[in-house]
């Protein structure tokens, strides 16, 4: 991974805005309604090219294609695994169950998600499409070629087992552990893929921290903590050959406007995160929550030659950061760390985690790109 040497390089954290049109094809085509797949693969394809020019006029260094093709940042596996079917029914998170009130705002909201209720595993879990993947980092390969400019480097998102496994819920396994391992040696076909396409692969693992006050809210804490470390183990298993120093894992507590009080603190999680055989965190370090944390990474220090993608914009509130704060959060973050070229400024989380999902206003979204590079150049002029 390309480290910050001369300036604080600038990423974020996957999903963006995708136009309302393709938002509408998406959400037909996972209802199962007929549809032109020539239609639904253009509309795609122009949803890669601007994002691909949006994030390069915004001043990001290393970029994606911004997750347009895909439904949600992990549903999508189900067109290209084996054993899926019907719905999952999950536990809401323990915001919602212990706050009545806060409850009855947030299903007020007008949002078209698929993340309410996904498939389930219902058979043998296996990887058995490359092709969708195959026709993304083609068309994500064209797009960057007709720019005038490129990306540093380039990133691409991939689910963790544990996400998969929390969210989709297991009808065919013995145990959930027997689960995370066969999703973990299918996702192992797409996390080699990406790597082999010349791109660092993030790990999506919101499991690692969300499930916490979910899947596990009225469990031990140290029985979620065991779930952490069965999901550690199957990435690190899935990722077998591969170099470390091309993978980031984003870690998030769910990317939605709540109170968050139920959250398990980043203190807990990084004796264990430390065991992934990664280069970098991807780290919500700028909601409310847990913007104090960059204490913790100072107690507790990243092992030796780990990067922080440290998020330094929120992705669920329209307020627009400012310069001069992006930079100081940055400026935080590599005092915490002890050497700014390991840190990058990033965003929480996506903007579109689920096709239709966004809690951001569009333009709102490219302002706030804008806003993390002014505040890493600001930031960049004084720590180098």
């Amino acid at each position: 991974m390309r480290t910050s040497e001369a300036r604080i390089l600038t990423t974020h954290a996957g999903s963006l805005p995708r136009p309302r049109g393709l938002v509408e094809l998406q959400l037909r085509a996972a209802r199962g309604e007929a549809l032109d797949a020539a239609q639904l693969g253009q509309a795609a394809s122009r949803a890669v090219r601007r994002a691909v020019a949006c994030q390069l006029e915004c001043g990001i260094d290393v970029g994606n294609d911004g997750e347009q093709p895909r439904e949600s940042f992990f549903t999508y596996v189900r067109g290209r695994m084996s054993g899926f079917a019907g719905a999952s029914r999950r536990p809401p998170v323990a915001d919602l169950v212990r706050f009545p009130s806060y409850r009855a705002i947030a299903e007020a909201r007008p949002q078209a998600s698929l993340l309410g209720a996904p498939p389930r595993a219902v058979g043998e879990v296996r990887y058995v499409d490359p092709a969708p993947l195959e026709r993304e980092l083609a068309d994500f390969a064209r797009a960057q070629d007709e720019q005038g400019a490129r990306f540093a480097e380039t990133f691409w998102t991939a689910p963790s087992p544990g996400i998969v496994a929390c969210a989709m819920q297991n009808d065919h396994y013995a145990t959930l552990a027997e689960y995370v391992e066969a999703l973990a040696q299918a996702l192992a076909v797409e996390y080699r893929a990406i790597v082999a396409a010349g791109h660092v692969l993030q790990i999506d693992a919101p499991d690692l921290a969300m499930e916490r006050h979910r899947l596990f809210a009225e469990r031990p804490l140290a029985e979620f903590l065991g779930f952490v470390r069965l999901t550690v183990a199957a990435i690190n298993r899935a990722l077998a050959g591969l170099d470390p120093g091309r993978v980031r894992l984003h870690v998030c507590w769910g990317n939605y406007q709540g109170p968050h009080v139920f959250d398990v603190p980043l203190e807990e999680l990084l004796p264990e995160l430390a065991g992934a055989r990664v280069g970098a965190l991807v780290l919500s370090m700028a909601n409310p929550r847990h913007a104090h944390e960059h204490r913790v990474l100072a107690r507790r220090p990243l092992p030796a030659g780990w990067l922080l993608c440290a998020g330094v914009i929120d992705t669920t509130t329209n307020y627009v950061e400012h310069p001069e704060v992006v930079a100081e959060r940055i400026e935080l973050a590599a005092r915490a760390v002890g050497d700014p070229r390991r840190v990058l400024a990033c965003t929480d989380c996506g903007f579109d985690t689920s096709t239709g999902f966004g809690m951001v206003a569009e333009e709102l979204v490219w302002e706030k790109l804008k806003a993390l590079r002014a505040g890493a150049e600001l930031a960049s002029a004084r720590l180098f």
